[in-house]
């Protein structure tokens, strides 16, 4: 081989080389761009998840406390009807014991 043979192979080598290292350089950088846009997505999600799920949690307390206040009224309702009735058998109720302690 001639020495300008053997100097043309040993430039293609480098390049070669050189070539080759950058490509290595070029698919680490494009492994860590893509790590780090991953971990900001898992990020993103993770943080949009939880905000939705308070959002939903604050949805359930608003529905838990309407419903609340609905068996309140309701209850308390029941218990005024109860208590009229009460008040209505009040007297008969007096007026029996007060005959049967006065009769016997």
């Amino acid at each position: 081989m001639s020495l300008e043979a053997i100097e043309k192979v040993t430039e293609v080598e480098l390049e070669s080389k050189e070539r080759r290292g950058a490509a290595e350089a070029e698919a680490r950088q494009i492994v860590a761009d893509a790590e780090r846009t991953g971990l900001a997505l898992l990020q993103k999600v993770r943080a949009d998840a939880a905000s939705e799920g308070k959002a939903l949690l604050r949805k359930a307390e608003e529905r838990a406390a309407e419903r609340a206040a609905e068996i309140s009224a309701n209850a308390s309702r029941e218990a005024d009807g109860l208590r009229q009735m009460a008040d209505k058998h009040m007297e008969a109720a007096a007026e029996f014991i007060v005959g049967r302690v006065v009769k016997d």
